[in-house]
């Protein structure tokens, strides 16, 4: 098993990481080694080369991006993104737009789902409008945000953490009379698995100040709608500096050394890295840190981390009506919640024959498990009097593990301090949607915030 793989430390020959039985041409010299090119690592990337640093980036995919997925429909000449959608109307989002000469535009994501239905997904049933006062709710849910301006940035948490914020989010939701906004919390909370029983701090980071006022005003995206445009252009300043489709094999990060060894398998052969920092980019779970020489401290944290999983699709659907939503609610639940695994929306895209599906689970599931649940729910649609057909899959995308979480014991027993903790810890430091939010913005946030923090520390 992969778990057991990685728990198990297997000695290193000393020889590997050995320079001098190593072709020139096989050496990397960097100031930073970067391992993973998704938001984080390609933000970190492009921001060190800003600061004069020299880095490389290894990427098991063939491009950078991570959560971000694009397909450019052939038959309209339209970019359709699956992946991430929007981001927050921020000056770091646009100065880092800015650097590569993207154009943004503001967008309203409400005014895009305008045609919409609530439809329980099981049954093809329809469901009543959303109950409550969601601008009085919202109202009373930003004063309590106000009161942890800590949440803002990282998992800077006092000690001790403040009790409302490890309570279920369901029990915090009746505490504060928060039930008119649990409708459009759940609309941009997809992927956090119960929602209800998810901790209020991970609820409460996620759907943060600066992600409610784009929900209530407008997001920023690319003038041409396609998100890749920024990673696509970031591996074209990078160049050979971007190790895709490369793997760790194994990493040597001696206590009191000067420099981190990365040995890494490349489609062009084995290469040895030698750097002054590392960082890690990628979701701190241990099946996929292999090769990372995880001390006990960091091997004992990152165990237990438990993660949510998230699916999107982009399909055709014969007989789906164009521009129209499908918002996935249920009859029998509280709130209207549809319970998971479960299919979260059916939004339209800008090509009129495509569709995205977002889906979520508490557990891993398997692709054919989920496409075929998917097309349940899009076939249940006919008790609605719509004429679907079975959804042809165009693209799909498995975006676990997601949300990574501890339960609210370890946040009261001071997780987060020792988390912190790790960084600049034999050289390392760890930037990813872990420390701070599923979130580009909030992501490059956190990375900014480090990477300056570094350097005023040489």
């Amino acid at each position: 098993m992969i778990w057991l793989e990685s728990a198990i430390a297997i000695p290193e020959d000393p020889s590997a990481f050995d320079t001098s039985q190593s072709q020139d041409h096989n050496v990397i010299m960097r100031d930073v080694c970067i391992i993973g090119g998704g938001s984080a690592g390609t933000f970190a990337a492009i921001r060190l080369r800003q600061m004069n640093q020299s880095v490389v980036v290894v990427e098991r995919e063939d491009h950078l991006g991570g959560h971000v997925n694009t397909y450019n429909d052939m038959t309209t000449g339209t970019a359709i993104d699956y992946g991430v959608l929007y981001y927050e109307d921020l000056p770091l989002v646009r100065d880092y737009f800015g650097y590569f000469g993207i154009p943004l535009e503001r967008v309203s994501a409400q005014k895009q789902t305008a045609n919409s239905r609530r439809v329980d997904l099981r049954t093809g049933t329809s469901v009543g409008p959303v109950e409550g006062n969601m601008a009085l709710a919202l109202a009373v849910y930003t004063t309590q945000l106000l009161r942890y301006p800590y949440l803002n940035t990282g998992f800077n948490l006092p000690n001790p953490v403040p009790p409302d914020l490890l309570l279920p989010f369901g029990e915090f939701v009746k505490k504060y009379k928060l039930d008119g906004a649990v409708d459009i919390i759940a609309l941009f909370n997809q992927g956090v698995g119960d929602l209800l029983q998810q901790t209020t701090l991970y609820m409460m980071k996620y759907f943060g100040l600066d992600v409610l006022q784009g929900a209530l005003t407008e997001f920023l995206q690319p003038v041409s709608h396609n998100n890749s445009e920024l990673y696509v252009a970031a591996q074209d300043e990078l160049g050979k500096d971007a190790l895709l489709s490369s793997a760790i094999i194994s990493t040597r990060r001696e206590e009191e050394g000067k420099w981190v060894k990365v040995r890494v398998s490349t489609p062009s052969g084995e290469k040895l890295i030698r750097a002054r920092r590392l960082i890690v980019a990628i979701p701190p779970k241990l099946d996929m840190l292999q090769g990372i020489d995880l001390d006990p401290i960091e091997r004992g944290l990152f165990e237990q981390f438990n993660n949510t999983c998230y699916y999107t699709a982009l399909v055709k659907i014969p007989g789906l009506p164009q521009g129209l939503q499908v918002v996935n609610r249920a009859n029998d639940t509280a709130y209207n919640l549809p319970p998971l695994p479960a299919v979260y929306v059916l939004n339209p895209t800008r090509s009129p024959n495509l569709t995205t599906i977002l889906y979520g689970s508490k557990e891993h599931m398997s692709e054919n498990e989920i496409k075929e649940h998917m097309t349940q729910s899009v076939l249940s649609l006919r008790n609605q009097g719509l004429p679907v057909e079975a959804p042809e899959f165009v693209r799909y995308s498995d975006h676990s593990p997601f949300l990574l979480t501890v339960p609210p014991e370890a946040i009261a027993n001071g997780f987060y301090r020792n988390l912190n903790g790790l960084q600049g810890n034999r050289n390392t430091y760890w930037m990813s949607a872990t420390f701070n939010a599923h979130d580009s913005a909030q992501i490059w946030l956190f990375a900014d915030r480090l990477l300056r923090s570094i350097s005023q520390s040489e």
